[in-house]
């Protein structure tokens, strides 16, 4: 009987081991999964459906719950300056195409904070087999084993990992927080420099080394007016000098 007891112990060990392994979450730096499914915008295969473009990955744990309404709601009322990043966006959760449709009708009648209602471009994956979900690492089984996580993939138009991000169930994301790290790694692609704590858009910017020699110095010294330092090799190049 104890030898009994101790086997079905180790198999369920095991079992919970092998479901842990199940989950996968792609590396900042890898490339993003691809998938092929049906959404309200038709069918669509991520992320090469959005072609040369930014673009983020959003799933919500459930349609017509609180907090994933006014998420989505909020999303709706950001997406012109996602558009003017050219970021594209794809939500998913594990409901049915049904459920999302129905869902976004009603979105749709709704004027959320006084802004008035309006239409819901972005389309909203069914992910009902679960298959997408768990190629991101969407599932968190310690929470729940057939909704997604709150999560956010950022992905380059080379369709690279560039930034992931996950909430608990019961908090609703920042819009202009996700903004913000697009718009910082934009800028670092664009000027090959690194944004410091709390940076947003107009803010200086950070560079990886001594921003000139002595040489350069010579040849050109108003060089030295485009860059500070704050000591620790915190060397700061002025914004007005990025453009």
């Amino acid at each position: 009987m104890k030898n009994l007891l101790m086997t079905c112990v180790v198999c369920f060990l095991l079992v919970g081991a092998s479901h842990s392994q199940d989950v996968k979450i792609p590396l900042i730096g890898s490339k993003a999964p691809s998938f092929t499914a049906n959404s309200t915008n038709g069918e669509i295969t991520f992320p090469e459906s959005f072609g040369n473009n930014w673009k983020i990955l959003f799933s919500h744990p459930q349609d017509f719950t609180p907090v994933c309404s006014s998420e989505l709601l909020e999303l709706a009322y950001s997406q012109k300056d996602f558009d003017a990043l050219g970021v594209k966006f794809a939500i998913m959760s594990t409901d049915g195409i049904d459920i999302h449709r129905m869902w976004k009708a009603s979105l749709e009648e709704l004027d959320y904070k006084g802004r008035g209602p309006l239409k819901i471009n972005y389309p909203i994956i069914d992910d009902h087999l679960i298959v997408a979900s768990k190629s991101y690492g969407m599932i968190h089984e310690p929470v729940s084993t057939s909704r997604d996580i709150r999560g956010v993939f950022v992905i380059d138009p080379d369709n690279v990992v560039r930034s992931i991000n996950f909430y608990p169930m019961n908090i609703g994301r920042n819009m202009d927080e996700i903004k913000r790290i697009v718009v910082a790694l934009q800028t670092s692609d664009r000027l090959s420099v690194l944004t410091p704590a709390n940076w947003t858009e107009g803010d200086d910017v950070l560079i990886h080394h001594y921003p000139y020699t002595d040489k350069e110095l010579a040849d050109n010294p108003a060089i030295k007016d485009e860059y500070y330092n704050l000591g620790n090799r915190m060397w700061f190049k002025k914004v007005s000098n990025t453009h």
